[in-house]
Parts: structure tokens; C-alpha cells; sequence
């Protein structure tokens, strides 16, 4: 059988009454009685009426619908970010479609256009690993839709920004590790072109020129920043006899995979080397020892980037400046490190 869905004629037939009398009265018209509004609504839910959203879109102007763009949501920062937003989001009678990249940059591009498709309200993205083109971006921004980053940035674009003081996290840890005993300290990163490792990278370098200790090339190393990419590169540290004492990784799952590594090998954690993350993420408190770590503020950093979203949403004109907010980053010591 042809599953063809239900419509406002097949409602407006039943009742033997016009279809924008049942749509005014689907949309709670002032001027369409009680009684019709009760009627309508009964044979809606008996013949299993969805609205066409895209139609009612068209119509109104308005979708209230938020595409979320982040590169994963299986992320524990991620997920909550995207809480944030959707609890803000649902306060106001917007529902958010999230959709994921997973960094790759032809991905990216199809969901941007996928939201624009969907005619959504205005569009909220951290951006991917990969991207390095913002074309898909820009043409967000000429079609006059809001658009908010938030975390993974780009300077080339003039829009509202929201992240985390990435170079004061990195300077808190590496300055603690320090403090703590440590001289040769190992830094975990990924690509520069992405804005919150650039930042941290900086903050390790400006945290070991404070102590007069030197920069050494040899002992950073750049990777996809997942827990495997930690155990290959603690493995190679290991295997190559490279002297260090302190491990800094701008991602927790690195430090997680290099911990797995250095206590295989018998190496005393925090005796021997000293080991911080940044991130939170949940297993962090749990590993033995508890690994030392910087707080992003996911939530609050989610219902800060919906505030900024709904404040230029509700601009009158968008020749205003775009609004950058910092949020300020906590260091959470634990046993690893101390």
C-alpha cells in the first residue's frame, strides 16, 4: 500500500470545512472557535497529522528550528555543550538538529547545506579538524542567517565567538607540573590551523619561558589527539630512550592512552612522570590515579553560545559588531600530577 501522509484538506474534508480554517485553527487563530480548534484537533491526531514543517517554514518565516554542527557529539564536551544549548534552545520554543562532521570537511559543507535546506533559524558550529576553506560558512552569512561558533573557531570569519581561555588552561598545567617538580615536559597537540591547540600550544611554550626553561622541538608532538595516538607516541618516547618527567596533552583521551603505556611499562605515575590533560572528560576522575586535568565549562559554555545565538536572532539590524566571549578555564589537580 501507498503510505501517503495525512494533510490539513483530508482534515478540512472530514469536518466539511475549508483547510485554512483548520489551519488557522491548528495555529491557535484567535478568531476560530474553541469548539472548531477541539474539533480539528481530534481528527488530526485520528488520522495521524504531521505538519509540514518546511511548508509552515515557508509561510511563517520562521522554522524555529537551530542547527548544532559540532565534529562528534560522542564527546562528553561536546554533548554537554549541545545540552546547553537545547535547554535554552526548548525555553525559548526552539528544537536544535545536530549534526556531526567528524572533522572531515566534505562532511561539513553537506551538513551546512543540509540546514539550510531544512530552512533552520540560524546555524551554531564548532568547526572541523580538517576545514580550512570557510566558503559554506560565508554563504551562511550572505544569506543573512545567524551564525555563532563556539570552541573550535576561525579568525577568518566576522561572526560571534564563544570559547574557553585555551592559552591560560595550558599555562595553568604546564606552570603546575612545573611547580610540582617537572623540567622536561612532553606536550601532546594537533594541527595549528585549529585555534584551542594553537592556544594551548602557546600556553606551554609561555608557561616554560617564565621558568627559564628551554623549548625543546624534540618534545612535542602533533597527532589526531585520540587515546591510540597517546600510546604510540609514549611508546616511541619509551623505545627511543627520550628523557622526560612531565606529559602536557591538550586532549584527555591522548594522556589516557599514554598513562596506559607508562604504567605497562612499569613506570611510576606521579613519581616518575607527571601526567595532565585538558578536557574533563569523565574517565579522568576515574583511572588510578586520577588524572590532573582543565575544566571547559561545556554547559555553561553551551547556554552562553544559545544567549549569544538568540541575541542576534532578535538584532534589528546586523551591521553590529560580532561578540567574542572568553570563558575562563579551571585546572582540576589530581593524583596524576601531584
Amino acid at each position: 500500500m501507498k503510505n501517503e501522509k495525512s494533510t490539513i484538506h483530508d482534515i478540512a474534508a472530514k469536518l466539511n470545512i475549508t483547510a485554512s480554517t483548520v489551519s488557522r485553527a491548528l495555529n491557535n487563530h484567535p478568531r476560530i472557535s474553541d469548539e472548531t480548534k477541539r474539533k480539528v484537533l481530534k481528527v488530526a491526531k485520528q488520522i495521524n497529522y504531521q505538519p509540514n514543517h518546511i511548508a509552515s517554514a515557508l509561510r511563517s518565516g520562521k522554522s524555529r528550528l537551530i542547527g548544532v554542527l559540532v565534529p562528534t557529539a560522542n564527546r562528553s564536551f561536546f554533548s554537554s555543550v549541545i545540552r546547553g544549548i537545547e535547554d535554552l534552545a526548548n525555553s525559548f520554543n526552539y528544537q536544535i538538529i545536530i549534526s556531526q562532521s567528524y572533522d572531515e570537511f566534505e562532511r561539513e559543507v553537506n551538513n551546512v547545506e543540509a540546514f539550510l535546506n531544512a530552512r533552520v533559524d540560524g546555524i551554531i558550529a564548532s568547526i572541523g579538524k580538517t576545514t580550512e576553506n570557510f566558503d559554506h560558512f560565508q554563504k551562511v552569512l550572505q544569506k543573512g542567517i545567524p551564525l555563532v561558533l563556539f570552541d573550535r573557531i576561525s579568525n577568518e570569519l566576522d561572526v560571534s565567538q564563544v570559547v574557553l581561555d585555551d592559552h591560560l588552561g595550558a599555562y595553568l598545567s604546564v606552570d603546575h607540573l612545573i611547580k610540582n617538580g617537572c623540567k622536561k615536559i612532553v606536550l601532546f597537540t594537533s594541527s595549528q590551523r585549529i585555534n584551542i591547540y594553537k592556544e594551548r600550544k602557546r600556553g606551554y611554550e609561555d608557561a616554560l619561558a617564565d621558568h627559564q626553561l628551554d623549548i625543546d622541538p624534540d618534545l612535542i608532538f602533533y597527532s589526531n589527539m585520540q587515546l591510540e595516538d597517546g600510546r604510540r607516541i609514549a611508546t616511541e618516547l619509551l623505545e627511543k630512550g627520550v628523557e622526560f618527567d612531565g606529559i602536557f596533552s591538550a586532549s584527555d583521551y591522548a594522556i589516557m592512552g599514554a598513562m596506559q603505556v607508562l604504567k605497562e611499562n612499569g613506570i611510576q605515575i606521579p613519581q616518575q612522570v607527571k601526567l595532565a590533560g585538558f578536557g574533563n572528560e569523565p574517565f579522568t576522575s576515574f583511572t588510578e590515579p586520577a588524572i590532573t586535568t582543565v575544566d571547559q565549562k561545556s554547559i555553561p559554555m553551551g547556554k552562553i553560545t544559545a544567549e549569544t545565538f538568540f541575541d542576534l536572532l532578535n538584532k534589528e539590524t546586523s551591521s553590529e559588531l560580532a561578540k567574542k566571549t572568553i570563558l575562563k578555564p579551571e585546572l582540576i589537580i589530581r593524583g596524576s600530577s601531584n
